[in-house]
């Protein structure tokens, strides 16, 4: 463990310190709006709902890009990725800015979603920089190095919603839009100062473009069709509802023709073999499953805690200053999950780590079962399920990144992170559905609220359950997989 600790904080003490600052910049990013989401829809004269379209075409982006430059990564260089995805990044949050019309603000609110794929390529380039440290604990100083990365992202999205809390109410909009755009640009400098470039091995064919189509085409129709039916409803006589069964079964055709054709190729844009690799295919099960929660369950946790229980029976009623301090406990309980992954995994194991992470996250939201009216309850429950999803979001690169073959890293790890997107994003579809479905079928909500108390219960129920089911997966993965290979011994 000394020996452990000794070589990060040495041989990659310098490297971990500055990507710890570029995910503080992506946790800034990702907190930083939230408080002043109502200000951006009056910004904009649009209605409150209409907001959710940034969060689904921000997601959608983020399930495309992540694959592409992570696989760029291996082959061109994952500080070349870095600094790419930071200046349209830096972009993006400047157009943010300037955007006087809503369609334009939500093509740069979905481009500034290049962001989620520094994570990824930061595990990967801590991996491989940690094999040239110590070529028998490299999988140890990544789990190490991750936890210092999320707790970062955490310290970040704490920073930054409380800043934008507080700024919104004394600066004008305007002003406030544009500081992303400053950290952003000073995250890229960061990067070209201080991050190495690894050694990468260009595939034998190229990059794999027309696999990068296929897949952007059939994500796109797999993602449109719920964003139709989110619309439309479940309604058998609405052509929207037809229309979302027929982009469905395109997407899901698209992928079948897509998986077919990277089975083929010498250097696949995304290696589908990993999808049925015994130590690959539990890990980035568990990253989808996961991010139904920690992706999709923080809306509905947000006007959980705003509706009033004297107008309609549920929620806390609270304010947004009291909301964001459950956000704020919830990132701080994130931070802390981080920072013992290596403690537990040490404790016990790698794997056994992540499973208890994911009934951590179980539990807590099945808390919210027969614990949600009082406002410590929620606290409670939101504290537990952090400890878990702090722990799931450090630990699952790494162990992609230790169970994938050493020259597919930054795949592995952009997958997980892929795979978590599309999770948060299908459930952010579901859990809109039942909460407006449910709403419409008990009649008694009134307009303007998210949704009725039989839509809620059924969110912290997904979630639980789904995290059950996450921990289960995990106990097929060999019990080798997430532990450092060690080199046989000649002779």
């Amino acid at each position: 463990m000394a020996k452990t600790r000794a070589l990060l904080f040495g041989g990659l003490g310098s490297v971990v310190a500055y990507l710890a600052f570029v995910e503080f910049t992506s946790g800034i990013i990702q907190g930083y709006y939230t408080p002043f989401m109502t200000d951006i829809a009056r910004h904009l004269n649009v209605n409150d709902a209409d907001v959710n379209w940034l969060e689904g075409a921000q997601l959608m982006l983020s399930a495309l890009v992540v694959p592409a430059l992570s696989k760029l990564g291996d082959t061109v260089g994952h500080r070349r990725m870095l600094l790419l995805s930071t200046a349209v990044t830096f972009l993006a949050s400047l157009l943010i800015a300037v955007s006087p019309v809503f369609w334009l603000f939500l093509i740069a609110w979905a481009l500034q979603g290049f962001y989620v794929v520094w994570l990824p390529l930061e595990i990967a380039l801590i991996y491989i920089r940690s094999r040239e440290v110590s070529a028998d604990a490299p999988a140890a100083l990544t789990r190490r190095a991750a936890g210092v990365l999320v707790a970062a992202l955490e310290l970040g999205a704490i920073t930054g919603a409380l800043t934008g809390g507080a700024l919104v109410d004394a600066l004008p909009l305007e002003f406030v839009l544009a500081l992303p755009a400053v950290v952003v640009g000073v995250c890229w400098i960061v990067i070209a100062v201080g991050v190495r470039e690894t050694d990468t091995r260009p595939g034998p064919a190229g990059f794999d473009t027309v696999g990068l189509i296929i897949v952007t085409a059939s994500l796109a129709l797999l993602m449109g069709s719920l964003f139709v039916l989110r619309g439309s409803g479940i309604d058998f006589a609405s052509g929207g509802f037809w229309s979302a069964v027929g982009m469905l079964l395109l997407g899901a055709a698209g992928l079948y023709g897509f998986a077919r054709f990277e089975m083929r190729h010498p250097d696949p844009v995304i290696d589908v073999r990993m999808f049925v690799d015994a130590s690959l295919w539990p890990v980035f099960a568990t990253a989808g499953l996961f991010g139904m929660s920690v992706l999709g369950a923080q809306a509905p946790l947000s006007t959980f805690a705003r509706t009033d229980p004297e107008v309609y029976g549920f929620g806390l009623g609270t304010s947004g200053f009291a909301t964001s301090l459950i956000i704020g406990l919830y990132l701080i309980a994130m931070t802390v999950g981080a920072l013992l992954v290596p403690v537990a995994a040490r404790l016990t194991s790698p794997r056994w780590a992540l499973v208890i992470a994911c009934l951590l996250v179980a539990l807590g939201y099945g808390m919210f079962l027969p614990m949600h009216d009082h406002y410590g309850q929620v606290i409670s429950n939101m504290t537990v399920a952090g400890l878990g999803s702090g722990a799931l979001v450090a630990s699952l690169p790494a162990a992609a990144a230790a169970a994938a073959p050493s020259t597919q890293t930054g795949v592995a790890t952009g997958m997980t992170n892929s795979v978590k997107t599309v999770g948060g994003a299908v459930a952010s579809c579901i859990f809109g559905l039942a909460l407006s479905s449910f709403a419409a079928s008990a009649g008694t909500v009134p307009e303007g609220t998210a949704g009725s108390y039989s839509g809620y219960m059924t969110v912290w129920a997904v979630c639980s359950v789904t995290a059950v089911a996450a921990a289960v997966l995990l106990l097929f993965v060999p019990k080798h997989a997430f532990g450092d290979r060690i080199a046989p011994v000649a002779g």
